[in-house]
């Protein structure tokens, strides 16, 4: 006896042996019980589902001349047996996604006004989304008045394909995929009835594989049955484990071993990025209903071993490989780079995006940056304002003296020396230190530098010889002082004397190599009442100085007189100052 596939001889050929789409159910069943039964249907879902199950069942119901009751068939008339052979006049099934012509649907159309021995003549349209312009357009005037005795069942996997002058004229059921409980009950009352000999293993394996399809679940059945379990997901829970650990090595190879055994790239990465979307909805504390009870443990234990941003980077990263493997040359090279960008160094605990040292290392900056500002505003730097420029000399002038001061009718203001800031009246600003009596580079460092020594080598190369975690953290500290032989190293706060602490031997091993010995630093808390008496070699940042302490320069409004207009107007004095200057109109 030839045999037949699982799927088939367990196909439902009843309303009431349909699983999981109870709603569909009803609304079929009840229109045949009631006798309100529409022209036409369009009924959508995954592959797999029972749509063409469901049209086959109504259209049994609508013609079965056996003892039917509530709207099912008897399935042992001679109606109901032939159309599950698939030898009955009144359901014709047609493939549109290979009959999607004008031609084809017009040859169909014109069999529809034809008697038939039943009651009804059911037109299954399957993958209607995939009829042409044209034929979508002959048949919407038949599926919109057509024949009494005709019922247009449209199938579709991609409803939005579907036009919606279609669509309208329809019944939309969408039939929806089958929770994980509802499909491992289906496989093993598969394996009860057939007499399988299938363990726990081989059920949870059929169920794994069908994801929501109950066709493809038992399809996976009969594989069991027929050379034992294989396990497609082994590179997939590989890959996790490589980025759980971040491992490119061992990525690269789950992703090599999986190409060894067939399975091609984009494959491998379509179940990884299934893999990743399923840790992601775990995480966020809705798993999906059709997640089985091994793939529900896996993303369980992958969400304990990275955190959601990362999961959602991978997504990211993954997808857009995805979408490059469609036009690479070679798509195993997309899917490698990727996986190498998901188990870097880059990933890693020291610049992961959403990782612990990459978000304190942001912070620490940041305060940092903003301790150092707070401490330019309150004139807590080291170095003395400069001095203001010099003011500009006046324009040469034919008349000087007296006469022409007279002339002018302003007595000439003086100005007022810069008042310093409050923290530089509080310290009288160091001598500056000559520049023969500077140490050079090349000079052979001592062994206990004095604080002086230590300012100048601060601003000059020993910043520069530390990490950049290093510099973001002690760009706002300085050296105050030397005592008994250890560097005294002030900073802003006491927050950042303990940040600073960790990175504290770092900063002693450059000072050892800057003069030749060992020097051991101190950190405390600056007070504000120290300040090197040495000035960087590096240029200083102006001290702001409180403008509201300035004395304003009053003007005695009678000492103002007019001036002489005898002598002309100030175009005319300034054509006599510069002999040869001409007056230029603007454009």
């Amino acid at each position: 006896m030839e045999y037949t596939s699982l799927y088939r001889r367990f196909r439902p050929r009843r309303f009431s042996e349909v699983r999981g789409q109870e709603h569909v159910v009803a609304a079929l069943q009840n229109a045949v019980r009631e006798g309100r039964v529409l022209h036409a249907y369009l009924l959508s879902g995954p592959r797999g589902t029972g749509k063409t199950t469901a049209a086959r069942i109504l259209a049994k119901a609508l013609n079965c001349t056996g003892e039917a009751t509530d709207g099912e068939p008897c399935c042992s008339c001679d109606s109901c047996e032939a159309i599950d052979a698939g030898t009955s006049f009144d359901l014709h099934e047609l493939d549109a996604a290979s009959n999607n012509k004008v031609d084809d649907i017009r040859d169909l159309l014109s069999k529809v006004a034809l008697g038939t021995p039943g009651r009804t003549k059911v037109y299954l349209l399957d993958e209607v989304h995939m009829l042409t312009a044209g034929a979508e357009n002959a048949l919407l005037k038949t599926l919109e008045e057509p024949p009494d005795h005709v019922v247009f069942v449209l199938a579709t996997t991609e409803p939005h394909k579907v036009v919606e002058t279609i669509r309208s004229r329809s019944q939309h059921l969408e039939l929806n995929l089958l929770g994980a409980e509802d499909l491992e009950s289906l496989v093993r009352d598969v394996v009860v009835e057939a007499g399988l000999d299938v363990g726990d293993a081989g059920v949870d394996h059929a169920v794994r594989a069908g994801r929501g399809s109950a066709r493809d679940a038992l399809s996976a059945l009969d594989r069991v049955v027929a050379g034992g379990i294989t396990d497609d997901d082994t590179s997939v829970n590989e890959l996790l484990r490589a980025l759980s650990e971040r491992d490119p090595g061992r990525a690269l190879g789950a992703l090599a071993a999986g190409i060894a055994r067939g399975r091609e790239p984009r494959v491998t990465g379509e179940a990884l990025l299934g893999a990743l979307r399923e840790a992601f909805l775990v995480s966020m504390g809705v798993p999906p209903s059709q997640l089985a009870a091994a793939d529900r443990e896996r993303a369980e234990r992958f969400t304990e071993e990275a955190p959601p941003a990362v999961i959602t980077h991978a997504l990211e990263v993954l997808g857009t490989a995805l979408v490059d493997m469609r036009r690479s040359p070679d798509p195993r090279v997309d899917l490698e780079v990727a996986l190498v960008r998901l188990t870097g160094p880059e990933v890693s605990g020291s610049g992961g995006p959403g990782s612990l040292d990459e978000l304190t290392r942001r912070v620490e900056a940041l305060e940092v940056a903003l301790a150092s500002a707070s401490d330019r505003s309150v004139g807590r730097s080291p170095v003395a304002p400069p001095p203001p420029p010099p003011p500009p000399p006046p324009p040469p002038s034919r008349r000087s003296g007296p006469a022409a001061e007279g002339r002018s009718g302003l007595t000439p203001v003086t100005p007022s020396p810069p008042v310093a800031t409050e923290a530089a009246s509080t310290e009288p600003p160091a001598p500056p230190t000559e520049p023969d009596a500077l140490p050079a580079a090349a000079a052979p460092p001592t062994a206990i530098p004095s604080r002086d020594e230590l300012v100048m080598a601060w601003g000059d190369d020993l910043m520069d010889r530390l990490s950049r975690k290093a510099r973001a953290r002690f760009s706002a500290a300085r050296f105050i002082d030397v005592q008994d032989g250890t560097a005294v190293m002030a900073l802003p706060n006491e927050p950042h004397l303990r940040r600073c602490e960790d990175l504290r031997g770092e900063l002693e091993n450059v000072l050892a190599a800057r003069f030749g010995g060992s020097l051991p630093v101190r950190l405390v808390v600056d007070d504000g009442s120290s300040a090197p008496t040495v000035t960087p070699t590096t240029k200083p940042r102006p001290v702001a100085v409180d403008e509201s302490t300035v004395a304003d320069e009053s003007i005695d409004m009678d000492e103002l007189v007019d001036a002489d207009v005898a002598e002309g107007s100030a175009v005319d004095r300034l054509t006599q100052a510069f002999p040869g200057a001409a007056l230029v109109e603007p454009d």
